[in-house]
């Protein structure tokens, strides 16, 4: 076996894998969306569960037998991370895949930075049990962040698609790919799992589950408590979040009825945005005054007493505060031998401010700073159908999703006597700078035919979806922009293909095309005054986007993999340029510009090289760029044949993982490219290589324990000085002084410990 190996080439070690195996989605599901997946993926993890010690195999041929790439990973993979780490941050180590945030957790949304392939975080789509979750942007409009939506010990498997998405997603964002989130279903048996994490910044985390088991054998439900308390690494200010989730599975026959709800409170306290300029004068660890009030009313003067020197480098505090309530109710049905049916109906509620002390509005002749909120509500309903017959060699799979929301927006300043205790849900502003209310009606339909051929080794998947989306938005306060926005395509086709070499060799290619609709709020085209709306809407077109994939994936017994390479032309980028500092709010300017061509390969291996080791590599070279120059205010922005803002060219992850029943430890390394944040390129931060550390002992049971577990986890293991996320006040053409403050800087070295076990 050793010989054979040296044999390979040199390619397939830096290929695919994941230091074990997970459930690989079938192309029905795919097309269909993920319902039997999920109860597949319940079922995995409840075998992994009673496994006694059972090897731990957490990642499956990446996608095999699917026309796209397409990667998993389950609960027992997700749960070597820190617990509350957001299982964005796990998908880092998969190719393709740019995840940034400036906390250990990466939680910080405002941090948070998530792009697959050159697209960014609101170019691709994001659904939990089916249920969109929009774009997941900071600005709420269309949906809530995967950590609000349910905790991240509940996450049972989280499948990604770096190209194309199936057809069959609710999404109307996914220019590029998809990321699915599948709850961790309730078990068979009754039991009580308590997990408990102490660590590094006053961190304490308390999670605990109850699952009741089988009901009469029809019926399991599941309801968990989740508390977090944590400080900011750096500044002042505390992270905290309380979550409450339930979920209810009734089994009739081989029909299926689940209904969930699940709460969010959150509240994380800002860190100062950088620029290159401000790091080198103060320091990576420079934040905002808190709790030095006298200091931040100093600056609003204009009076500094130390390495600060303008209003900008610091304010007094920054705050985020938003709860969240998401229920659903979904009905699995086999209408007929071979035709299934799942309805899911949903509703999602939000209420959410931003909060900055700002010193460009006075609160009073004697207090030289107010707060400033962006402020948000969220209503929305929505159904999602999918119908699935098996028809001789074909697999038909047609549905629609349909969703109207109400979203509310708001500027708001509110005086204040000092440094009052705001971390709570203000009222009664003195000024309002303006409000609007958008109501964005959504209905997608799509159609798929999966074809098999030639014993079944041939498998070609033809489809298209018809989305279309309309913003009808009025302005209730100040001067930006009111009107009805209208995005839709009759015809966005889809085609795929899997072609079985052999048992454990495929070749698989896909393309499709996708388009973003507009989108309403705070960095939409309705972020602009009306005269520039008016102007701009008769030449406004949606985005859109052309993936095409090319593939091989293998198996061996102890070498798995897949290499890939991709090409997209992105159409009628949108830009928001921003018109001031990002405190002052101004209103933007919404321009078309251009064309973006991305190139690019990626490779994943895994190498089982000794019973209890697993070697996990992933490569990926990415080539974005514009092909468009644009005009910024009459001047031309001459950004064609610029590598794209926050897209590294190369990034190398690696994985030794270790797992003999009782001791289990893993150490990974990234490395990062050197990613700019201006249009022109010349603004831009360095690469970077970050690790971390997970390592473990599960203990025998130990009187009404069973299964516990001893976990410690260190992230940034060598205490690594870099920038993690970039962009968080957007991008700008040029900066060749380095003054721009879009910067955060990474989290240093932390550590912490978990208690698990169950009763």
């Amino acid at each position: 076996m050793q010989q054979h190996l040296r044999l390979k080439p040199i390619c397939l070690l830096v290929l695919q894998s994941l230091a074990c195996y997970a459930y690989a989605a079938p192309d029905a599901a795919e097309v269909a969306g993920v319902a039997a997946v999920a109860a597949s993926a319940g079922q995995a993890e409840a075998a992994v569960a009673g496994a006694a010690g059972a090897p731990v195999q957490v990642v499956e041929v990446l996608g095999q037998g699917q026309s796209r790439q397409v990667q998993n990973l389950n609960h027992v993979e997700l749960a070597k991370a820190v617990p509350g780490t957001s299982p964005l941050k796990a998908l880092e180590k998969l190719p393709g895949v740019n995840f940034q945030s400036s906390d250990p957790f990466g939680a910080y949304e405002w941090s948070t930075r998530f792009s697959v392939r050159g697209f960014n975080q609101s170019q691709l789509g994001f659904t939990l049990d089916d249920i969109p979750l929009g774009d997941m942007s900071y600005g709420n409009n269309n949906g809530l962040h995967i950590s609000r939506a349910i905790s991240a010990e509940n996450i049972g498997r989280v499948a990604i698609s770096q190209g194309a998405g199936a057809l069959g997603t609710a999404s109307t964002s996914n220019l590029g790919g998809t990321v699915q989130f599948i709850t961790l279903a309730p078990t068979d048996e009754r039991g009580v799992t308590v997990n408990q994490t102490v660590g590094a910044d006053r961190t304490s985390r308390t999670f605990v589950r109850f699952d009741s088991g089988l009901i009469n054998d029809t019926t399991k439900l599941f309801i968990s408590g989740t508390r977090q308390r944590a400080d900011k690494w750096k500044g002042a200010g505390a992270q905290d979040q309380d979550q409450v989730n339930t979920r209810v599975e009734h089994q009739f026959g081989e029909n299926t009825l689940t209904a969930f709800y699940n709460t969010s409170n959150r509240k994380e306290t800002d860190y100062q945005d950088l620029s290159l300029e401000m790091a080198q004068r103060l320091g990576y660890n420079w934040d905002n005054y808190a709790p030095d009030w006298q200091r931040a009313v100093n600056a609003a003067k204009n009076i500094f007493s130390g390495p600060d020197n303008n209003m900008d480098d610091a304010y007094f505090l920054g705050r985020g505060l938003r709860k969240d309530s998401l229920g659903g109710l979904s009905a699995d049905l086999k209408i007929a031998p071979s035709a299934w049916f799942k309805t899911s109906y949903y509703h999602h509620s939000n209420e959410g401010q931003g909060h900055w002390y700002t010193p460009y509005q006075a609160s009073s002749p004697t207090v030289p700073i107010s707060i400033r909120t962006t402020e948000y509500s969220i209503g929305r309903d929505g159904l999602v159908n999918d119908l699935n017959v098996e028809w001789g060699a074909h697999t038909i799979a047609a549905g629609i999703w349909g969703e109207r929301s109400l979203h509310r927006l708001t500027r708001n300043f509110y005086a204040i006597n000092g440094p009052e205790d705001t971390n709570h849900f203000l009222s009664n502003p003195f000024k309002t700078a303006f409000k609007q209310d958008f109501t964005t009606t959504t209905t997608q339909f799509y159609l798929q035919d999966t074809y098999r051929a030639l014993d079944g080794k041939l498998k070609i998947n033809a489809g298209f979806k018809s989305p279309k989306v309309t913003i009808d938005t009025t302005s209730l306060v100040g001067s930006r922009a009111a009107g009805e926005l209208v995005a839709s395509k009759s015809f966005l086709p889809q085609l795929g293909l899997n072609y079985a070499l052999s048992r454990d060799d495929e070749l698989f290619a896909s393309a499709s095309q996708n388009m973003r609709a507009f989108q309403p709020g705070v960095n939409g085209p309705f972020s602009q005054t009306q005269d520039a709306f008016n102007q701009g809407t008769p030449n406004l077109k949606p985005e859109t986007s052309v993936n095409v994939d090319l593939g091989y994936r293998f198996k061996r017994r102890d070498l798995q993999g897949s290499l890939a390479v991709y090409h997209a032309d992105f159409d009628d980028r949108q830009l928001n340029v921003a018109t001031c500092v990002g405190i002052a709010g101004c209103p933007s300017t919404f321009v078309n510009v251009g064309k973006v061509e991305t190139k690019g390969l990626e490779a994943v291996a895994e190498w089982k090289f000794l019973p209890s080791f697993a070697w996990f590599n992933t490569f990926t070279y990415n080539d974005s760029k514009y092909k468009s120059n644009y005009l910024d205010n009459g001047k031309l922005v001459a950004v064609s044949g610029k590598q794209v803002v926050d897209t590294p060219r190369t990034m190398f992850d690696t994985e030794v993982g270790y797992d003999n029943r009782v001791w289990f430890a893993r150490l990974g390394a990234k490395y990062t490219g050197k990613r700019y944040y201006t249009y022109l390129n010349d603004g831009a931060v360095p690469s970077f290589w970050v690790a971390n550390l997970s390592a473990g002992y599960k203990l025998k049971s130990v009187g009404m324990l069973k299964e516990l577990s001893l976990q410690f986890n260190v992230t940034n293991l060598f205490d690594k000085q870099y920038f993690s996320s970039i962009g968080t006040n957007g991008f700008t053409a040029s900066d060749p002084t380095g003054t721009f403050a879009t910067l955060q800087s990474a989290a240093p070295r932390k550590a912490f410990l978990t208690l698990s076990g169950k009763l």
